[in-house]
């Protein structure tokens, strides 16, 4: 166990942090799945933007890696554009 109060307070905020970006990333990953089983074209539209946002929100704050959130993006725009 920790023998500093800032070591506690770390320890804390680490597990503050940990709960905060599970959250983020599973509700990504919710947003995801229901954008990959839309099948209308419009509301395939407005969930890529919201899954686009969020997923570059998690890179930013280093959930994802940079590049990760790259690859999803383009893959969730082929996939919207797909549908006619």
């Amino acid at each position: 166990m920790a023998n500093h109060k800032s070591a506690e307070k770390r320890i804390r905020a680490n597990e503050t942090k940990r709960v905060r970006n599970r959250y983020q990333h599973k509700s990504t990953r919710t947003v995801v799945k229901k954008l990959i089983e839309a099948t209308g074209k419009a509301d395939a539209e407005t969930l890529l933007k919201d899954a686009s946002s969020m997923v570059d929100k998690l890179a930013k704050k280093n959930i994802i890696h940079w590049k990760k959130a790259a690859n999803q993006k383009s893959k969730l725009a082929k996939r919207v554009n797909k549908l006619a």
